[in-house]
């Protein structure tokens, strides 16, 4: 009726409202046509995306051939998720079990950058402080005897500036068997003395803070002055598996707990990181990849008595969550720790003066400079690497692109220039697809 009032018809009301339904009907189409259209779009990236997968697959079997490399698992991620990952060649080279995604090995020096992480956590939960000396925390003094009164403290550890050295005592009494299973004068023994490394006893095994006593305490067994270099305590950067497990047992001390309990609860957790772990008793051993010091050398199980520094047990999913959580910390979103102390994990410590010689040639060579137990290289990549025997890794991202990579493998790769040349060329086909694959598969992490 108030239609009427105005003066319109019955026929002029049924125009108005047709047209009106028209209008409808259309902006309805329009919207089923976009969704429909971003459906077909998202559909087609996934399809591209899956056909770059199989190519990369394909160059990483061809690589594998080579034969210096027994078996690996490689993984590109951005901030949010696992774009590709998979296992190449044998977890055991005998009875040709495949390496795959689930299996299982130690990782080698990217371990240290775990050491980092627990460090900041334990220093926002106001139990140290990184300039803190680290005698305010061991239950033994620890000083350089060339300078006995310059103080060390944590951040010295965290930026290899302590002037601990790994003097040949740290590698002959620092890898214990799991056990006892093999004659010492076997061709593995002979090889192993030769890379300058001895596999103690089962029995030999010892907490890492009574192995630190012994290495770095005076009178200790290991004590030597070759331990310690005569630089100043934070003049010169030299690379200290030694002093990156002093860090680890300096956060026990601190925390009240021990570097494995608080590691798995502030980090492994968390981001459920569920086939990691410090131990064997931790990890699953039916998925445990079987190490090689040379293609056709296989090692007996051993373990590190120093393992923070050098023995996560992890996968290539677990190790790409990981990395995943650097790069969202990065940018100042990450889940373990707060914008503050991610920053403080990624900012250059050094200066050129902290360096002898800085290397230059190798893109991923990550003692360029160091953050927090964190490995900044020449051409910007912030990461690690990690090399114990029988392990060769790579964990490498890109702050440009938020993207990363990551090469685990059961083969050391330094044994010989063709077993380097085949790690290089597994670590470079994924650079050349990196990029490719982020920009068919990222999606905003929700919220954004």
């Amino acid at each position: 009726m108030a239609l009427l009032s105005v003066g319109k018809s019955n026929t002029e009301i049924r125009d108005v409202n047709t047209t009106n339904m028209r209008k409808i009907l259309v902006a309805a189409w329009m919207v089923f046509s976009t969704i429909s259209c971003h459906q077909s779009t998202v559909a087609e990236r996934e399809s591209a995306a899956e056909r770059v997968k199989e190519t990369i697959t394909q160059e990483l079997v061809q690589i594998h051939q080579r034969g210096y490399i027994n078996g690996f698992s490689v993984a590109i991620v951005n901030e949010n998720q696992l774009l590709y990952a998979t296992g190449i060649g044998y977890g055991n080279s005998k009875t040709r079990e495949p390496y795959t995604e689930q299996t299982i090995q130690n990782i080698g020096s990217i371990s240290k950058t775990l050491i980092g992480i627990a460090l900041l956590k334990a220093q926002e939960m106001g139990k140290l402080k990184l300039d803190d000396p680290i005698n305010s925390y061991l239950p033994y003094a620890v000083n350089n005897p060339w300078f006995p009164e310059i103080p060390i403290t944590i951040r010295h550890l965290a930026t290899h500036t302590s002037t601990m050295l790994d003097s040949y005592r740290y590698f002959n009494q620092s890898y214990v068997l799991a056990r006892d299973e093999s004659s010492s004068d076997s061709m593995v023994y002979r090889a192993l003395r030769n890379h300058g490394v001895t596999f103690k006893p089962a029995a030999a095994k010892i907490a890492p803070e009574e192995f630190l006593r012994k290495m770095l305490v005076p009178g200790g067994e290991y004590y030597g002055l070759e331990n310690f270099s005569k630089y100043q305590p934070g003049e010169r950067f030299e690379y200290s598996n030694v002093g990156a497990t002093l860090a680890a047992v300096i956060l026990e001390q601190a925390v009240g707990q021990s570097f494995d309990e608080f590691t798995t609860g502030h980090i492994l957790m968390p981001l459920k990181m569920d086939a990691s772990g410090w131990s064997f008793d931790a990890v699953s051993m039916e998925h445990h990849s079987r190490l090689y010091l040379e293609p056709e050398l296989e090692l007996p199980l051993y373990s590190l008595i120093t393992y923070p520094e050098g023995g996560l047990l992890t996968n290539i999913h677990d190790l790409g969550t990981y990395l995943a959580e650097l790069i969202r910390g990065y940018n100042g979103d990450g889940l373990i720790l707060s914008s503050d102390s991610y920053q403080e994990i990624f900012k250059a410590q050094l200066t050129g003066e902290n360096f002898a010689e800085r290397p230059l040639d190798n893109p991923y060579a990550d003692d360029y400079n160091y953050g927090i137990f964190m490995g900044f290289t020449p051409t910007g990549y912030i990461g690690h690497s990690g090399l114990e025997p029988g392990v060769s890794t790579y964990m490498f991202f890109n702050p440009k692109s938020n993207t990363g990579r990551v090469l685990i493998t059961n083969t050391n790769f330094l044994t010989s220039v063709e077993g380097a040349e085949e790690f290089d060329a597994i670590w470079n086909a994924l650079g050349k697809y990196e990029h490719q694959l982020n920009q068919l598969l990222f999606r905003p992490k929700e919220g954004y």
